[in-house]
C-alpha cells in the first residue's frame, strides 16, 4: 500500500496573508502520515519574512517540514523575485532517484512548473513517477500546459512505469479530465469506479471548486479524502487531499 498528499500551502500563510502557520502546517502533514506528499506554492526563501517574524525556519519551507519523516526531497524554483522564490517540492519517505523541474510558464507574470521525481518505493518493480503541478489561473494557458505536460510524460516517463500526478490544476472547468486524461491514460482518484467528478477543494472552509487533483497510473486506488472545514481551513485556502494506492505491479 502507498499513500500520497497534495496541498497548495498558500507560502505557510493562512488566508488572506494573516498568519504565518507553517508550524501548524508541518504538525498538520504530519497527521496525514503520507509515504510521498506533493507541495505546492513552497517559499524556498524569503528575506521579507525571515526579518520579520522570529520564528521563521531557518531553512527553506520543504526541508523545514520534511525533517525527520520524508527522507528524501526536491525543489522546483518557479517564481523568483529579488528578496527570495517559491515553487513546488515533492517529499518522499523511500529514495529519489532523479529529479528536474520542466519550465511551463505562458505569461511572463505567472511563473509556472512541472516538479518530476523518480521515486524508489519497495516492492514496486520500477521506479514511481510523481510529477506536481501547479497550473494557470487562465484557461487558454491551462490548455497549452496540459499539452506540455502530456509532452513530457511520453517523452521522459516509461508508458509501463506507475505514475501519480497531483497538485492544483487551477481547472475549476474540468478540461484536465476531458484533454489530459485520456491522452495519458490516466485515472483521478476521486472519480475512480464512482462516475463522479473531481472533489471540490477551493476554498478549504466551504470548498466549492474542483481545483486540485490526483491523477494516477498503473496503481489502483483503495481511498482518498479531502481535509477541509477546521482545523485545516486556518491554515491554507487550499484543502489537502489524500489517497491510499494499491500496488499493481509490485514484485512478489
Amino acid at each position: 500500500m502507498l499513500s500520497i498528499a497534495t496541498w497548495n500551502i498558500h507560502k505557510g500563510f493562512s488566508q488572506f496573508n494573516r498568519r504565518m502557520v507553517v508550524h501548524e502546517l508541518r504538525d498538520r502533514l504530519r497527521e496525514l502520515d503520507a509515504d510521498i506528499v506533493f507541495l505546492q506554492e513552497v517559499q524556498g526563501r524569503h528575506e521579507h519574512h525571515a526579518a520579520r517574524h522570529e520564528d521563521w525556519p531557518a531553512e527553506p519551507q520543504h526541508e523545514f517540514l520534511a525533517a525527520g519523516v520524508w527522507g528524501s526531497h526536491a525543489y522546483g524554483r518557479n517564481m523568483v523575485y529579488d528578496h527570495g522564490h517559491h515553487g513546488n517540492a515533492i517529499l518522499a519517505r523511500y529514495p529519489i532517484l532523479s529529479s528536474h523541474n520542466q519550465d511551463v510558464t505562458r505569461l511572463r507574470f505567472e511563473k509556472r512548473g512541472l516538479l518530476h521525481c523518480a521515486v524508489e518505493v519497495p516492492k514496486l518493480a520500477q521506479p514511481l513517477h510523481c510529477v506536481c503541478a501547479h497550473l494557470s489561473l487562465f484557461g487558454r494557458s491551462r490548455r497549452h500546459q496540459y499539452d506540455a505536460l502530456a509532452s513530457f510524460i511520453e517523452t521522459s516517463v516509461p508508458h509501463d512505469a506507475p505514475l501519480i500526478i497531483a497538485g492544483d490544476f487551477n481547472d475549476w472547468r474540468g478540461r484536465a479530465c476531458e484533454l489530459l486524461a485520456p491522452r495519458l491514460g490516466l485515472t483521478e482518484a476521486f472519480a475512480n469506479g464512482h462516475g463522479s467528478r473531481p472533489t471540490r477543494s477551493f476554498p478549504a472552509a466551504l470548498p466549492l471548486f474542483r481545483l486540485d487533483r490526483i491523477y494516477t497510473r498503473g496503481l489502483q486506488v483503495e481511498t482518498c479524502a479531502v481535509h477541509h472545514g477546521r482545523p485545516w481551513s486556518t491554515i491554507s485556502d487550499h484543502a489537502a487531499l489524500s489517497a491510499r494506492f494499491s500496488l499493481l505491479r509490485a514484485v512478489p
